[in-house]
């Protein structure tokens, strides 16, 4: 009975929200410049992407977020203030450029582990907030006990969560065989249409990590949208297949971090370097163009974007022109995964916020 009114309350909530990104699609541009209407959401400039992966399980730090910091998160997103959409509803109105409600967040979750649906599920469901679940097929085919089982991902998919693949075996892409790859994605792919009767076109790269043959390998085969776990807002101008996200674990799923992420407005930014997130030299050379978008007081206030290194804290930054940004960054990044965040203050205790995630290959790329 609680599973069918839940089921019922997503079907209303997205269909509700659905109608409403139309709505304001339709008549707001006839309103420029008049007042806006109190029964239509603000019109937002892009919409934040949560990512989780295992909860309250306390042996896992970096992958795990607390109960009492997850319950913390659910209760500021149902408080008021925010637009909690299912991510597809998102990705339609950035594509098809359509505006969105200010403060408009997704939540995701990762690899199906069993905590996923023993302790997020029930307090998902309770709160009523949509979600996508990205499943790494193989561990579920092998029984493992720290995964769901098929029975569990179809429940929740009943219940109204998108259901998004990663690779089969949920291993790291950028430096595995194209060809291995290739046969993870075609599997799990197939499995979770075999279990759930419907072919998933979200991809979520393991451990966010991606590069520009598996960016082409997704669009290849037939992702229409795929999540890494660079911090950052998603906008109308985000690659689809190399979409930001917010990752929350225990040391960084503080409340006021949750907010200040929650809050974010994207930093808009072209001609990156270096395109490859692989990176061939190292320390790289990262620079980008800032574009449109900002208001005259970010413009003026540009002089204030910090952009920092993790392990290596804030780094040194030239303007070539207005709008042109070069980082300095001294030292070399460890093998592994490094992010890269630079943020821009805005209005209203705001933040602008642009990230990158680096993988220094920790053996030569096959």
């Amino acid at each position: 009975m609680v599973l069918k009114l839940f089921q019922s309350a997503m079907t209303v909530r997205r269909i509700a929200w659905g109608l409403a990104v139309f709505l304001i699609s339709v008549f707001l541009t006839p309103l420029a410049g008049a007042d806006a209407r109190a029964d239509v959401p603000n019109q937002g400039e892009g919409a934040v992407i949560f990512a989780y992966g295992r909860f309250g399980e306390d042996q896992y730090t970096s992958t795990s977020i607390g109960l009492d910091q997850f319950e913390q998160h659910l209760a500021e997103l149902s408080g008021g203030g925010y637009a909690v959409l299912p991510l597809t509803v998102i990705l339609d109105a950035l594509r098809g450029g359509s505006p969105l409600p200010d403060r408009a967040v997704a939540l995701t979750i990762d690899d199906a582990h069993r905590s996923a649906y023993q302790e997020a599920f029930p307090r998902l469901r309770q709160a009523g907030l949509p979600f996508t679940l990205f499943v790494a097929s193989d561990p579920i085919d092998a029984g493992a006990e720290s995964h769901m089982t098929w029975t569990q991902v179809r429940e929740m998919a009943r219940a109204g969560a998108t259901i998004g693949a990663l690779p089969a075996a949920g291993l790291s892409m950028p430096q595995r065989a194209p060809r291995e790859n290739a046969a993870d994605l075609t599997r799990g792919v197939e499995r979770i249409e075999a279990e759930l009767g419907v072919r998933p076109t979200l991809l979520a790269y393991p451990f966010g990590s991606h590069s520009l043959a598996a960016r082409d390998l997704a669009r290849r085969q037939g992702f229409t949208a795929a999540v890494t776990q660079s911090s950052g807002v998603a906008h109308a101008r985000s690659d689809m297949l190399a979409l930001p996200r917010f990752f929350m674990n225990e040391s960084f799923g503080g409340i006021d971090r949750f907010r200040l992420a929650a809050s974010a407005l994207p930093l808009q930014v072209a001609d990156v370097t270096p395109a490859e997130p692989m990176l061939v030299q190292n320390p790289p050379s990262v620079g980008f163009t800032v574009m449109g978008g900002l208001n005259d007081l970010d413009r003026h206030g540009l002089d204030r974007l910090a952009c920092f290194v993790s392990g290596q804290g804030r780094t040194g930054l030239e303007r070539l022109d207005d709008n042109r940004v070069e980082l300095r960054i001294a030292e070399e990044m460890p093998p592994g995964r490094t992010r890269l965040n630079c943020t821009l203050p805005a209005a209203d205790g705001r933040w602008r916020w642009f990230g990158m995630q680096f993988l220094v290959p920790e053996q030569p790329a096959q």
